[in-house]
Parts: structure tokens; sequence; C-alpha cells
């Protein structure tokens, strides 16, 4: 069935919204901040990623694309994750940047004398803070978003469009899997190499 567009008309407008975001975040980009991120993730001797929850399932698909590019590229809390060293870096994907068990990780890391770089909305952060990279992904707004629902006549917030963190969520998955672009560009990598690496029980 097809159905009334009408029907459709909050599924539309999350998407427009959430895809306008993330075109004004690529518009006001830290390009230094990045530039780092990059040159930090081809010179580390073993990359790991963390971060929580539906931020840590962002960090999780940036992970296996590193390792589809040929990264030596590990998951913290995993079973076969090996210890972090100084010649490592550590990734961290959190929105707030004070999720308790990532910035205790974050801490560690910082301990051992391992490379720190933070995703995150809040460079002021208690990760922010101690990380040798951030690179500012803003999540929600300051301001409401109001939309009108016409079929309806009902005022539709931004909470409804885009609840809890899904707006620095998806803006960090677009934003590490053009990072991997970035990388591909530079080392002339084929989609075909990555292929290569891509998982045969499938």
């Amino acid at each position: 069935m097809n159905g009334d567009k009408k029907d459709c008309e909050a599924t539309i407008e999350s998407m427009n919204f959430i895809a306008n975001h993330i075109k004004r975040i690529a518009l006001n980009l830290d390009t230094d901040s990045v530039t780092s991120l990059v040159d930090s993730i081809m010179n580390a001797k073993r990359i790991f990623l963390m971060g929580a929850g539906r931020s840590g399932l962002a960090a999780r698909a940036f992970a296996m694309r590193l390792m589809h590019m040929g990264f030596n590229v590990y998951v913290v809390g995993e079973t076969t994750t090996p210890a972090v060293q100084v010649e490592d870096l550590v990734i961290a994907v959190s929105g707030s940047g004070e999720t308790t068990s990532i910035a205790g990780l974050g801490q560690i890391a910082k301990k051992i004398g391992s490379k720190l770089a933070t995703i995150t909305s809040n460079k002021d952060s208690s990760l922010g803070k101690i990380s040798d990279i951030v690179v500012v992904i803003p999540g929600r707004p300051k301001d409401d978003v109001i939309y009108e629902n016409y079929h309806e006549r009902r005022m539709i917030g931004y909470p409804q469009l885009a609840p809890l963190g899904t707006v620095f969520e998806i803006s960090a998955l677009v934003f590490l899997d053009a990072v991997i672009s970035e990388m591909m560009v530079r080392t002339d990598a084929s989609e075909a190499e990555l292929k290569k690496r891509h998982t045969v029980f499938e």
C-alpha cells in the first residue's frame, strides 16, 4: 500500500532535519582537528575504539571500516581486545563526554601514555579536557525546533523529530564514515581492497 504521504510527514521532516544538521556540521567542521585525527590514525601502531550505547555502535562501525582499510584495530570491551600501550591511539565517541565508563577508560589510556582522541559535542567535558585531539560534532540544538504537522494540525517539537542523542549519534556515524573516505583518498585505496578484507562468512 502506498498510503497517503501526509501519514509520513513526521518521518520525512525528521530525515530532513537530521540531514540539514549534518550539512551544517560539514560547513563548520574544524578541519585542523580532523587532520590531526586522520594523521594520528595513520601513524598509530594500533587503534582502540570505545563508546557506550548508540555512540558505541557508531564506534564499532568505524572500527569495522578501519579493519577493512587494513589497520590494526580493536573495540574496547571485547574479550579478545589486548591491553592499550604507549604507541596506541584510543578514540572515544561520546556526545556528552561525561559518560562515566568511557571517561574513566579515557583517564586510564592517558595514564598509560597512549594518545586519546574524542568525538564529542562538548569539548569542555571530562573527556574533552584530557584528550590530545577533540573533534566537535554538535548534537541537539539549543533552540527547540517546532514543526507543524498539517495533516493533524499538531505541533511537533525537536524531541519527537530526533529523541535523546539521535542527532549526535547519526552525525558521528556519518562523520566517521567520511573520515574513511578521506583516508581512502590519501592512500589511494580502492573499494576492491576494502572488499578483500570484508568477512567471508556472509
